[in-house]
């Protein structure tokens, strides 16, 4: 979508990214530890890059209209995941020196969010092409 954005396509947009907001909140709200590392912002990653995986293909294979990729990619991935609560989920682990869980969240959020995007995409192929 190149230009100017339409009514329709800002509502598209905004009703993904509410609905991936409100989910974010929802899964951060009780946190999560693993031994002494917060998994809650990881869970969140891994399953919006699993969803974005699965989009992706079916997005293609569908030929959707680009407004559904605002609202599933943009608007509701976008906003379920979260680079900012990671970033700062890992500043504090480095003020604390936990310097071991440092390089875990850093290595499982990255790591298994790219992996998920391959999962998403493997699992579409599958569903689709049977």
């Amino acid at each position: 979508m190149v230009g100017k954005m339409k009514g329709i396509e800002f509502a598209f947009l905004a009703a993904g990214a509410v609905a991936g907001a409100f989910v974010r909140y929802k899964l951060a709200e009780s946190p999560m530890i693993l031994g002494t590392l917060p998994v809650n912002i990881l869970i969140i990653n891994v399953a919006g890059s699993f969803i974005l995986g699965i989009f992706s293909v079916l997005a293609v294979l569908w030929n959707l209209d680009a407004r559904y990729s605002l609202f599933a990619a943009v608007g509701f991935c976008g906003s379920l995941t979260t680079m900012s609560s990671f970033a700062l989920e890992t500043s504090d682990m480095i003020d604390n020196r936990q310097f071991g869980n440092v390089a875990i969240n850093i290595l499982t959020n990255v790591g298994l969010s790219i992996g998920a995007i391959f999962g998403g995409r493997a699992l579409a192929d599958a569903l689709v092409k049977g």
